[in-house]
């Protein structure tokens, strides 16, 4: 926050973050930094909400890349996928990747959700919240610009939001970060207009964390030049995730036994076993065929249990 609270400020390096993804998914430099944008961007519209809540960011563009999707928590944890890693257009005229020609025109979603936790006393939980989703126009396919325009039109939110991701000449993630800079309610015009200078002067953001000036906290006290930065700032380290193991694999294995009996043994036959892979985390998990058909059997059984119960009222 400004001294005088009326500018709030967020800040990421997502280097160590966009690098883990991209090892994750293969992807190539445009897609690279695509995904690296989305996954930033989704945990600036995320970070410090309420606890259990999350946001789903999801453009469905006309590029190559196909639908790119990020999913954020509000303890700064986010996964990500695209459906074409290898999407990778030619280069700009000024020498730049082109995430706008691979994402593409098309429609962006914006999904907000709150997971509710159970009481600690066994009692039922409180209703939940329905989701709320914000759909708009993709805008320029640059990810950073097309956030920025769903907040000011979607959520009614004034804000500067950058992103960037650069690569080294082995495509490797060289740096990642962004920022949401978001005025509040009552702000004095000398205050806009310093924020707006700042803002205007500021190099593009991965030029300034490869010159070793990117941090959050540096960056912050650029932002903020002349309006002071008040004390008691929050942090978070981000990390990509999550996809524990042990719920990874009973959502896979659910997923599987709806194939059914039969397909099932089919595959058994004659693969030996079921490999499934997590679209997000890319780890593949190994099924044996008396654990899936044990959960046909269970997924059978509650299937049976709803139709008697229906039958019953």
């Amino acid at each position: 926050m400004s001294a005088g609270g009326e500018v709030a400020v967020l800040a990421i390096d997502g280097t160590a973050l966009v690098a883990d993804a991209v090892a994750r998914h293969g992807t190539a430099p445009t897609a690279s930094a695509a995904l690296g944008r989305a996954l930033i961007g989704a945990l600036l519209l995320s970070c410090f909400k309420g606890e259990g809540e999350a946001t789903q960011v999801t453009f469905n563009g006309t590029g190559p890349l196909g639908s790119l999707q990020a999913i954020a928590t509000a303890d700064g944890r986010v996964k990500g996928r695209c459906d074409n890693p290898a999407a990778d257009p030619p280069l700009r005229a000024d020498g730049k990747l082109d995430v706008g020609a691979a994402v593409g025109r098309g429609v962006l979603a914006v999904v907000r959700s709150r997971a509710v936790p159970p009481p600690a006393d066994g009692s039922p939980p409180p209703p939940s919240t329905p989701p709320y989703t914000g759909l708009t126009q993709i805008v320029s396919g640059e990810v950073a610009a097309d956030l920025a325009h769903y907040l000011a039109t979607s959520e009614q939110t004034n804000c500067a939001l950058a992103l960037g991701v650069s690569l080294d000449r082995a495509g490797a993630v060289a740096a990642a970060g962004g920022f949401l800079v978001q005025v509040l309610p009552f702000c004095p015009d000398a205050a806009l207009e310093a924020l707006e200078a700042n803002i205007a002067a500021l190099p593009p953001i991965t030029e300034l964390m490869a010159s070793g000036d990117g941090s959050p906290a540096a960056l912050t006290s650029r932002l903020l030049a002349g309006l002071g930065v008040a004390p008691g700032a929050f942090s978070l380290a981000p990390a990509y995730g999550p996809c524990e193991k042990a719920d990874l694999r009973a959502r896979m294995v659910r997923a599987v036994a709806l194939l059914g009996a039969d397909e099932v043994r089919d595959i058994v036959a004659t693969q030996g076993g079921l490999e499934v892979r997590c679209e997000f985390c890319r780890d593949v998990e190994l099924f044996g065929e008396e654990e899936v058909l044990a959960a046909v059997e269970a997924a059978r059984a509650a299937g049976v249990a709803r139709l008697i119960g229906k039958g019953g009222e």
